[in-house]
């Protein structure tokens, strides 16, 4: 079976957005883009970069841990104000979302049902791992789903914006999870690397 893993970069005190869910790590975004944090995707995540940076960096590594992105309506947003109708052509996208009409790209599923159905059926088919992109009120609702988090963590607090798991109360729920790996790079930047207890 097919494991979902959320891997998201947040802050300190728990956000993966601003109040104003831009993009995080764009040109007006606070989370930091250090040289030893971009190597590190490169190594070990190659496929959750962006088509533009993956073609910036001249990477052409497959990477074997996802084959499949999910998002949500907001997070798939970014890159549609930024003229990019899919931001990773190099795998399989679905959004999902209640309100968007149809997909504005042929290699992009929009997925107006459950997400928990939806990927408990993902799960059920052939292929390597589905990574959850984002956003929190997404995570939230595939809670129970989620079989592993990969946290980047960089060390800068904002105060206020979009939590982890969005609105969910997930309060205590993540006690018992088992930590993989941590780690932390020159820049600060922290990696942890925690699983669902079996």
């Amino acid at each position: 079976m097919r494991r979902l893993t959320y891997l998201i970069a947040m802050t300190v005190d728990g956000f993966i957005a601003a109040p104003d869910r831009s993009d995080p790590t764009g040109p007006d975004g606070f989370w930091p883009l250090p040289e030893d944090y971009i190597a590190h995707l490169v190594a070990e995540f190659p496929e959750t970069l962006p088509a533009a940076a993956r073609n910036a960096l001249g990477v052409t590594a497959t990477g074997g841990a996802f084959d499949t992105a999910l998002m949500g309506r907001r997070t798939y947003e970014i890159g549609l104000a930024a003229g990019v109708t899919n931001a990773y052509p190099h795998l399989r996208s679905l959004v999902f979302s209640h309100t968007l009409a149809g997909s504005l790209d042929p290699s992009v599923e929009v997925v107006a049902g459950d997400p928990v159905e939806r990927v408990r059926a993902l799960k059920d088919e052939p292929g390597s791992g589905l990574w959850l992109v984002g956003g929190g009120s997404l995570a939230g609702a595939l809670y129970d789903e989620i079989d592993e988090l990969v946290l980047k963590i960089a060390p800068i607090t904002i105060g206020a914006g979009v939590p982890l798991f969005g609105d969910t109360d997930t309060s205590f729920r993540l006690q018992g999870w088992i930590p993989q790996a941590a780690s932390t790079l020159r820049s600060g930047v922290s990696i942890l690397s925690l699983r669902r207890p079996d």
